[in-house]
């Protein structure tokens, strides 16, 4: 045991902070007297933390989890880039089983974070949008797999930038994304072509929405397909982000400003 004494005091030894992911009470009170900063990165901030991050979506993976904090905390000035970070972990299980040590800036930033904090679009109508494409992505439509495209946030300048390709179900509608009826007629309007164009609030404003942005100078990685096309010119061009769901592979992938950010397996969401 005095070995493995020794291992953890090494992997803590001079850490400037400590990142909390989804502690309990008990355990952030625990750190009351830490010497180093101490920053909670979790879905809401329950024990009331000083330095704190949102945590949108729950990323299975542990690295994407630990990228997101700690870019989330470099955003908001809590840490400077080349310090190092104790990182608290669940992974297994409810309890606190995995600690991790970063030096802060020594990975090249993902993008995650940019796309839910600094998106014309409201946090949490992105993370509906996702889920509504990831429980899309696991089921299908009718057992098939399926394909699908949401183009969320600057709707007026996307509206301009493309055409109807049928008639508008939600033209005459103040429905919004989130409400678990409107998320079934997403589902069941998703087998058809086109887009769906959603509000910065989360407002449906058009499904059947065909975009025009060219794609010329769009890079997007091989073997990719025309709605992931749309989705990197869509947002190159305006101040939206998309998100698509494929239908070869059921990833779910998003896209901010041309360029993909985020990409996520529906089974192990």
């Amino acid at each position: 045991m005095t070995a493995i004494g020794d291992l953890l005091d090494d992997l803590v030894a001079d850490a400037d902070a400590v990142f909390l992911f989804s502690p309990s009470g008990s355990l952030y009170e625990s750190f009351a007297d830490a010497d180093e900063e101490v920053v909670v990165v979790a879905p809401d901030n329950a024990v009331k933390a000083d330095q704190y991050v949102e945590l949108p979506i729950e990323f299975t993976d542990l690295t994407e989890r630990v990228r997101f904090g700690i870019e989330g905390a470099m955003e908001q000035d809590i840490v400077e880039e080349g310090e190092d970070i104790v990182c608290v972990v669940s992974v297994f299980g409810d309890d606190t089983d995995t600690i991790v040590r970063v030096r802060s800036g020594e990975f090249d930033r993902s993008g995650v974070y940019d796309l839910f904090v600094n998106s014309r679009a409201e946090p949490a109508v992105i993370r509906d949008v996702l889920e509504v494409a990831v429980e899309l992505g696991k089921k299908g439509q009718k057992g098939k797999p399926v394909g699908a495209l949401f183009v969320v946030g600057d709707a007026g300048k996307v509206m301009n930038k493309s055409r109807p390709l049928s008639y508008n179900p939600f033209e005459k509608s103040h429905v919004h994304v989130g409400d678990p009826i409107v998320n079934v007629m997403l589902k069941e309007f998703s087998r058809l072509d086109g887009a769906f164009v959603i509000s910065d609030a989360g407002k449906i404003v058009s499904a059947y929405r065909y975009l025009e942005p060219s794609a010329e100078g769009v890079d997007i990685p091989k073997g990719l397909g025309a709605r992931h096309m749309a989705a990197g010119a869509v947002t190159r061009d305006t101040n939206a982000v998309a998100i698509v769901l494929s239908e070869s592979d059921a990833l779910v992938r998003a896209f901010k400003g041309g360029e993909l950010v985020l990409e996520l397996d529906p089974e192990e969401y």
